[in-house]
């Protein structure tokens, strides 16, 4: 099972399902139909995500897979759609075996849509495979649970350690070990050390 496999939505359900530390409930109400619901609001978040795993002993025992970290979060579980708003940015590592940073993601907003799995990734979104140096960059990305892919139909900039590829639309599997450009549009010839930032 590779190390990223549905770790972000399990990480946004653990937080739709459980009481965080921080929690408040004096948000502005949202109003769905003629219902106002009113969110639960936390501060500096901060989740494990793990998965239960056999041991050789035959017990069971817990890996950790990746840490969830936000300054701010908005919990709607009362909503006839419940989900949870990061408005203030958010970013997940995901870890390998031996626990070491395998891929980050970071964006400045994010939405967990608990009802349909999806997450909705907006401005400035980076996706980041360390193990083979490429990054996305883009302003809109959705990350669906159920065909575990990243997808998005706005324009994209991945890097990779020798060029830099342009284009609009984009799918990529949520390793971001492949990926597919819908429109290529560039290509800019890079030397690796010379990569830039942004």
């Amino acid at each position: 099972m590779s190390s990223i496999n549905k770790v972000l939505p399990a990480l946004l359900a653990i937080l739709l399902l459980s009481a965080a530390c921080n929690s408040k409930t004096a948000a502005p109400a949202v109003t769905t139909g003629p219902h106002k619901v009113v969110p639960e609001e936390v501060d500096t978040l901060s989740s494990m995500m793990s998965e239960p795993v056999m041991g050789p002993d035959g017990k069971l025992t817990a890996k950790v897979k990746g840490k969830l970290t936000a300054p701010y979060m908005l919990r709607y579980q009362l909503a006839d759609s419940p989900y949870a708003e990061f408005p203030r940015s958010l970013h997940v590592d995901f870890y390998n075996d031996t626990l070491k940073t395998e891929s980050q993601l970071d964006a400045r907003y994010g939405k967990y849509l608990q009802n349909q799995d999806k997450v909705y990734l907006r401005d400035s979104v980076v996706v980041k495979n360390i193990a083979k140096g490429d990054t996305l960059r883009c302003k809109h990305l959705w990350w669906d649970q159920h065909t575990e892919r990243f997808y998005t139909d706005d324009s994209v900039r991945i890097y990779t350690p020798d060029k830099i590829l342009y284009g609009t639309g984009m799918e990529a599997d949520q390793n971001f070990r492949w990926y597919t450009i819908t429109k290529l549009t560039g290509t800019v010839l890079t030397a690796g050390s010379n990569l830039p930032s942004q």
